[in-house]
């Protein structure tokens, strides 16, 4: 694939999944955006693309707070100009029995794995939608499609980013925007480190 010139933001680019995909997009010629929490992790992914002479950048991102994503979007229009795709692959769990689950960590879980997506995608579409043009890809997972024991509130999340995915494709499809969602399955960084605190 040739992505000479695209602008693409991925989120969650410090670890796992996303730092993979942000260095991908980079190696095919996109210019890459990471915005993630973890400012150690999103500067390391950047220094690698650096040393290996790749465009990688990275914006401190919080999706659990709503000035933090729009503090994002606003940097990332004015450094990318326009925006040609967004990958929303940041993810947070805490894998625990849901009786045991303290509400705060359904409230994060949530903010992080669906609402994040959406205040971002929303930030993000117009110039978009004026431009007829672009991708989105959101990271769900399996546990979405089929439930996963002790992740009952993050296949709730996850299950919740397959339905906004679906129903916004619907209706990005006019401005031939492409809405698409992935769903790994266990074999995870983010699983493999839930479960080691288990």
């Amino acid at each position: 694939m040739d992505l000479q010139d695209r602008a693409v933001i991925v989120t969650g680019g410090a670890s796992g999944i996303g730092r993979a995909t942000a260095l991908l997009l980079a190696r095919e010629g996109a210019k890459v955006l990471i915005g993630d929490v973890d400012a150690q992790g999103g500067r390391s992914t950047a220094a690698e693309g650096a040393a290996n002479g790749f465009a990688i950048d990275y914006l401190p991102l919080d999706l659990t707070v709503k000035a933090s994503v729009d503090d994002f979007v606003g940097a990332a229009h004015q450094r990318a100009g326009r925006v040609d795709g967004l990958v929303n692959a940041a993810g947070w769990d805490q894998i625990q029995p849901f009786l045991e689950n303290p509400p705060e960590m359904w409230d994060r879980v949530i903010a992080v794995n669906l609402m994040g997506a959406i205040r971002l995608t929303r930030g993000i579409l117009p110039p978009m939608v004026e431009a007829r043009a672009g991708k989105i890809v959101n990271i769900s997972s399996d546990a979405g499609r089929v439930g996963s024991t002790g992740e009952t509130v993050y296949a709730a999340a996850k299950g919740g980013l397959i339905a906004f995915t679906k129903s916004l494709a619907r209706e990005m499809a006019r401005y031939r925007i492409n809405v698409n969602c992935v769903c790994p399955g266990l074999r995870t960084p983010l699983y493999s480190s839930v479960s080691r605190n288990a």
